[in-house]
């Protein structure tokens, strides 16, 4: 899978699944490349959101409803999300 395939997915799954006003996906890939840990076919991106919904839940809270969407991405795409909340 590549990058724009990717991003379309997650954008995808996460305007199904939470109240989305605003999304923008950054792939930060290239800040990693050199990392020990780095892995072709991983990809690390940045995910700033504007959602009613997700303000009013913790911190902790976000991150798990994020997470628990884009379970099947994270284990075979997605080395390392930043998660922005606006």
């Amino acid at each position: 899978m590549d990058i724009n395939q990717l991003i379309a997915i997650v954008k995808k799954k996460l305007m199904s699944k939470i109240n989305i006003e605003s999304i923008n996906i950054e792939d930060k890939s290239f800040l990693h490349k050199n990392h020990a840990g780095n892995q072709v076919g991983k990809f690390h991106l940045k995910i700033i959101i504007k959602s009613i919904e997700l303000e009013k839940l913790s911190r902790i809270e976000r991150s798990k409803k994020i997470y628990k969407v884009l379970d099947k991405e994270l284990k075979e795409f997605i080395h390392s999300i930043q998660i922005l909340i606006n």
